[in-house]
């Protein structure tokens, strides 16, 4: 039985061969490809955003002469501060609720994980307007709250309703419901932390406070900060939900004034303006800390928007000089341009 084998060409000869094909190709044009159909599809867009915009400039409906008198009227700007305020109060009395109720969930202890998941379970499960109305209403039930022995003498005590006013109650309402939400955001960013950190942290002997504090919480964060950025932003426009209670946050005020003025869709649009222009605001905020996070996992930050621009425009130049517009067919096979 004979066994034929095929001798590979030299190395010398197939390197003539591509020189050949290159020289070959060298002549030939360039042609881009073509995308009839995304071209058409942005056509499309492109039309239906100008259509719209069209719409707004012209249709008198929009009323944008009252939007122009109440965007920055002082009731709007007080009204701003105040869905900053409950914003604020939210986001640090849930999430410092929230990691205590997420350290809870982690515990070694079957009755603390146990309290903290019924936590979460009954302020996820009931909506957040209904919670604000029954903390609003909590002098009903309780008429005086006192300090002392449980179950024994008191030692001080003091009436609801002179502490827990709207306000407090708007805050209370908002913080126990946003600590049940970043109280999941903790305990998911901890536990998609690889247990081997951990475990190698523990035969290093290193205390295991510091195991949190500079092994496993960094790297959760970045984890916990896109989820729990999401979540301020909810608040944000969640505390809208605070009409009920007659706070006058954004959506109340411009709920007053166009019940006043009957000027319903302008007012709506100063709300709606404001409410985009602060979740931006919010939104860069992310990024850079999400950026700042970012560190342990890249030895190089990403670049910032304003740091791609720039580099764009130092770009241009180069794209827009002769030896960037030569073909790559003629640069590799050496020819001229």
């Amino acid at each position: 039985m004979t066994v034929t084998t095929e001798t590979p060409a030299p190395p010398a000869r197939r390197r003539t061969a591509a020189a050949v094909d290159l020289d070959a190709l060298e002549g030939l044009p360039t042609v881009p490809a073509r995308h009839p159909w995304r071209w058409a599809a942005g056509a499309v867009a492109l039309v239906v955003l100008a259509q719209f915009t069209h719409g707004l400039a012209t249709n008198p409906g929009w009323d944008w002469a009252t939007f122009r008198v109440y965007f920055t009227a002082d009731t709007i700007l007080q009204a701003i501060g105040r869905t900053l305020e409950l914003t604020a109060y939210g986001t640090v009395l849930g999430f410092l609720l929230g990691a205590g109720v997420a350290a809870m969930r982690l515990s070694r202890s079957a009755i603390l994980r146990a309290i903290a998941w019924a936590y979460v379970w009954v302020f996820r499960s009931i909506p957040l307007i209904v919670q604000l109305v029954f903390w609003f209403n909590l002098s009903y039930l309780y008429k005086r709250f006192g300090f002392g022995i449980p179950f024994g003498p008191t030692f001080a005590d003091f009436e609801t309703v002179g502490v827990l006013g709207a306000l407090g109650a708007a805050v209370l309402g908002l913080g126990l419901h946003q600590a049940a939400f970043a109280a999941e955001i903790i305990r998911g960013g901890v536990i998609a932390v690889d247990a081997g950190q951990r475990e190698a942290a523990a035969a290093l002997g290193i205390p295991r406070r510091r195991q949190v504090w500079r092994i496993v919480l960094p790297q959760a964060m970045r984890g916990i900060l896109p989820a729990a950025a999401n979540e301020v932003i909810s608040l944000l426009k969640g505390t809208s939900v605070v009409y009920v209670m007659a706070i006058g946050e954004l959506f109340y005020q411009t709920q007053v004034i166009y019940g006043r003025t009957g000027r319903v869709v302008p007012l709506l649009m100063v709300a709606t303006v404001w409410y985009v222009v602060l979740t931006t605001v919010l939104s860069i905020g992310q990024y850079y800390v999400e950026r700042h996070f970012a560190r342990g996992a890249r030895r190089t930050p990403p670049p910032t928007p304003l740091q791609r621009v720039r580099a764009l425009v130092r770009s241009l130049p180069a794209r827009t000089s002769p030896v960037a517009r030569t073909s790559p067919v003629a640069r590799t096979s050496g020819g001229q341009p």
